[in-house]
């Protein structure tokens, strides 16, 4: 279950950033309130799963998944620009998640 909130936790991440690109810099009201609501969930699944997983993984996961998440959803939703470069940093991001998982016990 701790695994759930988690990947649920990183993925409301990348819709609160993606809503605070969207606020301008909190002078939208309403992408404003998404992000905060979002941010609110994702930190409170992000508890949830600290319970039982250990510090380190949990928010390397967390942030990890925000990270690729926001990154992915700039080039598809903000049509951000697509480099081989930042294809690499992406996947070197995701070997280490998958690294920090198959290291972890739980």
């Amino acid at each position: 279950m701790a695994w759930i909130c988690l990947v649920i936790a990183g993925l409301l991440e990348v819709v609160w950033a993606l809503l605070m690109k969207q606020s301008a810099g909190f002078t939208r009201l309403w992408p404003s309130l998404g992000t905060v609501m979002f941010i609110i969930g994702s930190f409170g699944l992000l508890a949830v799963a600290m319970r039982t997983l250990p510090l380190g993984t949990a928010y390397t996961i967390w942030t990890g998944i925000g990270a690729v998440g926001a990154f992915l959803a700039g080039i598809v939703v903000l049509g951000e620009q697509v480099s081989p470069m930042r294809l690499v940093a992406a996947a070197l991001i995701v070997g280490g998640l998958i690294l920090m998982k198959l290291a972890s016990q739980h």
